[in-house]
């Protein structure tokens, strides 16, 4: 595709609230290319333009998530062990950013660019970040964000398979909320059926 990608602006909390509001409209077939399901997809109907503006949005965050933790990895606030983690949760985010570019590039669009860091730092006040925990109450409310959006979705699907994909990602997004709570000294949540509502 030789086409200009579009950018756009690092993730803002109305962003946030429009994945939160919109993907229980994501279609099936945007939910079985984006789990690899190719020939699930087949013979598929649904939104394209709709689900490529919804995993566009989801691309957003991911982009946001990468440089948040590329932010924190080179802040030279975190202790060696903290890092690695650190290093890990944004290979995560990496793999959920390819899997979501390959599958708007298969629903014919075109995927949202990733901006510059500075930019990402601006946006999430990077300058702000004096000490390891302020930098992993940083990642913590983005991953919370993430877990709550990708919940979002499954409720609109009637196949076990596309629920799967979306609970996937929602699950590697609570992991990292889950350790980086932890990281902090914080308290679980108390309740059950915390997350997703």
């Amino acid at each position: 595709m030789t086409s200009k990608i579009v950018s756009t602006a690092p993730s803002s909390p109305a962003r946030r609230s429009f994945m939160g509001r919109s993907t229980g409209t994501l279609s099936a077939v945007a939910v079985a290319l984006l789990g690899g399901q190719e020939a699930l997809a087949q013979g598929m109907t649904g939104d394209v333009a709709g689900d490529i503006q919804i995993l566009n949005v989801a691309l957003g965050l991911e982009h946001e998530a990468i440089n948040a933790y590329q932010l924190g990895a080179t802040s030279g606030l975190l202790q060696k062990a903290v890092l690695d983690v650190a290093v890990a949760f944004q290979g995560h985010h990496k793999a959920h950013r390819d899997a979501l570019i390959a599958t708007i590039m298969k629903l014919g669009g075109k995927p949202v660019m990733e901006l510059k860091l500075d930019d990402y730092a601006q946006s999430l006040k990077a300058n702000t970040l004096k000490s390891q925990a302020d930098v992993l109450s940083l990642a913590a409310r983005l991953e919370l964000g993430a877990t709550n959006a990708y919940l979002g979705v499954i409720p609109a699907f009637g196949s076990k398979e596309l629920s799967k994909v979306a609970a996937r990602l929602a699950a590697d997004e609570t992991m990292h909320y889950t350790v980086l709570t932890q990281a902090l000294g914080r308290a679980l949540p108390a309740s059950a059926l915390s997350f997703g509502a």
